[in-house]
Order: C-alpha cells, then sequence, then structure tokens
C-alpha cells in the first residue's frame, strides 16, 4: 500500500532524513543526493539514490514543455499520484554528449563505492558486479565505473539489459544454477559466485534515455535513479525458488530501442543473447520491440501496461509461490511464510492489480508501495524497494523479488536472508 508519508508530502527525495547531497561539477551543476542502508543482522547493506533536478507533479508540465517545445496537452497528463508517483529527477535539456559520460561515470562510480562501504568491504575484494541498465551509455559501461571504484580487473562484470527486469534477472542470475542464462556459458555464474562478494543492482539514466521521446507517457513516468546491494550468495542471501520468463511484446505495447548490441535472432529458442564481450565481462542482452520512429520509447497507457505485464507476472509469481512451497516441505519447514513481497514499481495499479489477482488465487503476499519520490526509474526499483525495507527485515526471513519489463521479461525469486 501506498504510505502516509508517501502520500501526504511531496518532499524530494534530497529533502529525505539521511541523504548525503552535492552539487556534481558537471554543465552549470547536477544535483545528486544517495542514502546509505546497513543491516548488520543480516549481513546486507547498499545504497540508493539519484541525480538531476526534482520535479513534483506540479512543476513537471513546465519542464516538459521545454522539452516537446509545447505545453502538454490537459487530455494527455496522467495522473501521476494515482499511479504512485510524486517527484522525479531530471537532467538539463542541454547536456552534451561528453558531459552525460562524465556524469554517469561518476555517478557510477560513488554508487559501487558507497555500496561497498555500506558493507563493510574493501574495493579489492569484490568478486563481480551485476548491473541491470535499460540504456547503457556505452558498451564498456560497467569496465569505466568498476575501474574508476577500484574494483580489480579480475573481478566478472555482468551487464543485463533486459529493461526493468534488469536488477531481479542480475540477482536471479547470481543465485540460482538452473537460469537459462547459466546454462549458454560454459561457467554456471550462480555456483561459480557462491561464497563470494557481489554487487547486485540497477543504474538508469533514463532522463538522457527518454531525451529522444515524443511519447507523453514515458516523459511523464521515468526518472533517473540507481540501487546497489552487496550479498554474498549461500551465505548473507540463500537461494529458495524462482523462475525466469520470456513473452515477446509482438503488439508492441511497450517499444523500447535497444541502446546496446544484440543479434537480433531468437530462433535459438530465446530472445536473450549471452555474449562476452570483453574479458571478465558478460552481457545479458533482451531483444525488445523497437519503435519504428527511431525514438528511444513509445507506450501504450497505463491500461495498456496493465494488460502487459498483469496477467504473465501473476503466472510467474504463482509459480515460483508453489515451488516455494514445494522447497519448504522438503526442508521440513512447512508453514513458513514470506515476510515481504518487493515488486517492481511500475506504477501503483500494476502492483495492486497483481496483489488483488493473487488474492483471488489464496496467495497473499504484503506487497508495500516503497517509492515515490522517483518516477518508474526501470531496473533501479527493486533494489531501492529492498533496500527501503531492509531496515525492518530479521536473520532467516524470506522474501520474494518480483521483477519485470518490456521485452517482456520476467523474473521471481524466492530467497532467505542471513543471519
Amino acid at each position: 500500500m501506498i504510505t502516509e508519508t508517501s502520500t501526504s508530502t511531496n518532499t524530494s527525495f534530497y529533502d529525505r532524513p539521511g541523504v548525503v547531497k552535492e552539487i556534481l561539477p558537471i554543465a552549470d551543476g547536477i544535483p545528486f543526493g544517495m542514502e546509505r542502508v546497513t543491516n548488520p543482522l543480516v549481513g546486507i547493506g547498499g545504497v540508493y539514490g539519484t541525480w538531476g533536478t526534482s520535479y513534483d507533479n506540479d512543476t513537471l508540465p513546465q519542464f516538459l514543455e521545454q522539452r516537446l517545445g509545447h505545453p502538454l496537452p490537459p487530455t494527455e497528463r496522467l495522473n501521476l499520484s494515482e499511479l504512485g508517483f510524486l517527484n522525479r529527477q531530471h537532467l538539463p535539456l542541454h547536456l552534451t554528449r561528453e558531459e552525460h559520460t562524465r556524469l554517469e561515470v561518476e555517478v557510477g562510480r560513488r554508487f559501487l563505492v558507497e555500496a561497498i562501504h555500506a558493507c563493510g568491504w574493501q574495493p579489492s575484494e569484490v568478486d563481480a558486479v551485476l548491473i541491470g541498465m535499460s540504456a547503457p551509455l556505452a558498451e564498456d559501461y560497467l569496465n569505466r565505473i568498476t575501474k574508476a571504484a577500484g574494483i580489480p580487473e579480475s573481478a566478472l562484470k555482468i551487464a543485463i539489459h533486459k529493461a526493468c527486469d534488469g536488477s531481479t534477472s542480475s540477482l536471479h542470475l547470481a543465485l540460482n544454477p538452473d537460469l537459462p542464462e547459466n546454462q549458454q556459458l560454459d561457467r554456471n555464474i550462480a555456483e561459480s559466485l557462491r561464497g563470494k562478494k557481489v554487487l547486485v543492482g540497477g543504474i538508469e539514466g533514463l532522463s538522457r534515455f527518454v531525451g529522444s521521446s515524443r511519447d507523453s507517457n514515458a516523459l511523464q513516468l521515468f526518472g533517473n535513479a540507481a540501487g546497489i546491494i552487496g550479498v554474498i550468495p549461500g551465505k548473507t542471501m540463500k537461494f529458495l525458488a524462482g523462475k525466469s520468463r520470456e513473452v515477446f511484446d509482438d503488439d508492441g505495447v511497450l517499444q523500447v530501442a535497444m541502446y546496446y548490441p544484440h543479434s537480433r535472432n531468437s530462433s535459438h529458442g530465446t530472445n536473450v543473447d549471452v555474449t562476452q564481450p570483453f574479458e571478465n565481462n558478460i552481457r545479458v542482452a533482451g531483444l525488445m520491440h523497437e519503435p519504428h520512429d527511431g525514438s528511444s520509447i513509445v507506450m501504450a497507457g497505463p491500461m495498456g501496461m496493465v494488460k502487459l505485464f498483469v496477467r504473465t507476472g501473476v503466472q510467474v509469481v504463482r509459480d515460483v509461490y508453489a515451488a516455494y512451497q514445494a522447497r519448504l516441505n522438503e526442508l521440513g519447514m512447512a508453514g513458513r511464510s514470506l515476510a515481504v513481497a518487493i515488486v517492481h514499481h511500475a506504477n501503483y495499479k500494476i502492483n495492486k492489480l497483481k496483489e488483488k489477482h493473487l488474492q483471488n488465487e489464496g496467495i497473499t503476499l504484503p506487497m508495500p508501495w516503497l517509492l515515490s519520490e522517483f518516477g518508474n526509474v526501470s531496473a533501479a526499483s527493486n533494489m531501492i524497494a529492498f533496500l527501503r525495507e531492509l531496515p525492518n527485515l530479521k536473520p532467516f526471513d524470506h522474501i520474494l523479488i518480483d521483477g519485470f519489463g518490456a521485452g517482456t521479461y520476467y523474473d521471481a525469486l524466492a530467497v532467505e536472508l542471513g543471519g
């Protein structure tokens, strides 16, 4: 549910207690803020935050008028508060390519460094970095930010391009040895990372990405954010059950440009390419239904998103819940329940409808709405929501993490936290 604090004020993320904020010296100055979260009882820490000027629902139309070159027609204005969003962060319109590059490398470096500190680690101890990115700044973006953060070149770097499902897919890949992606490689990622120190998250410069779009829905919904957590697979987070699914968006309900290499070939039975473009690098790239006009994103209205994500999303969660119950029986833990479900914050109505359909099937999951200061931040949202809930979690809690995104891709997994 939307909490009282998230509906009663339009407080910017930058004004939250505990947020460290500054102005990055790029262009005329870019606001930046991040919040560190640590739960030593479960051994997990991380950081989340955003960059760019914060626009609430009242000031956003003026910014969009500058971006579009004309006022946003009243008929195209979304009721953003009804969708769960009160603020989001955008960049100035005049940034050069070089300024975008400097900004996102610096932002990525800061989030990695702060996540490492939140875990009590040193950069030299990090064994792998798995990051979901809808529209990477460059093919070697992970190389750039890990090097800048002091992470060894020998560390495994995996970029996941499955839109909003990117960070959940990253975590799933690190924990579940039976995922199809692990079968396309000459080594099993989950098996190789067990007991290692791993950073997982999403970094989404969506203000840059939607800049080439004229789609009023996308321009109102998306914004910048990142969320990164540190886990030790098998120790601070243990895999219990999970499932991934892909159902190609033939109708183009949510069309997204691929700012990353992809063979555009699905004849091998999957729309996901798994390649190794650089040493110690893996790219997991999902095929998208791309816009025909060459823009970055074209999307149907909120009801179109509901139809796209809810039906299959409910099926995936239902299947994982059944597998979770079977796993509990195997472990002699029948009767245990999930403490919370961390669900991608596409919009509040999608989450509430998923919750309703699951309840109709006898599955009741706490699915708190935890993000209102960011808009839809794609792959960053699951990690931000997890970090928001992290202080409330206890050793050996079981949680469900549910991701879904354009393409269309779904990952859901149940995990047990460490003690």
